[in-house]
């Protein structure tokens, strides 16, 4: 007997466009609302050779040069240049830098990129090498620097 309705089968296909059509449409709507957030990442030879418009947010990551840091008379505000070997780019900086920032280390810097040519960072990531030790196990040997890890464990 036909009630006239729609068949089981086709009530269960016709949900399942109706799934697809939605989550294609959140995914469509989250990449749209994220696009603006999206934040890239640049070495200075990249920034150099192809800079990204001015006003965009991205990160630019490198090497601060050795003597390059320059802070400015207000004591909050710091000039510096980041450097990949190949290039180097300005970075202006405004703020209170992480206790790891130093010259001749690894910095990334988020930011934007000024009208005449000047890395504008609003937030500094100071990076340490792959030979890191706290300031309490620098001067340790590297068996009292075990024992003291396997203690506090």
């Amino acid at each position: 007997m036909n009630t006239g309705g729609i068949k089981a089968k086709h009530q269960r296909l016709v949900l399942v466009l109706v799934a697809l059509a939605a989550l294609l449409g959140a995914g469509l709507l989250a990449v749209w609302g994220l696009r603006s957030q999206a934040s890239y990442f640049y070495l200075p030879a990249e920034m150099a050779a192809n800079p990204p418009e001015t006003g965009r947010a991205v990160r630019l990551g490198g090497m601060v040069e050795a003597g390059s840091i320059k802070t400015a008379a207000d004591g909050v505000t710091i000039r510096f240049m980041v450097g990949d070997g190949k290039a180097r780019v300005p970075v202006i900086f405004r703020g209170i830098v992480p206790d790891l920032f130093k010259e001749s280390s690894g910095v990334v810097a988020e930011g934007r990129i000024g009208p005449d040519g000047t890395f504008v960072a609003d937030n500094l990531l100071a990076k340490h090498d792959e030979r890191y030790v706290p300031r309490e196990m620098k001067d340790m040997t590297e068996q009292q620097a075990r024992a003291a890890v396997v203690e506090t464990q």
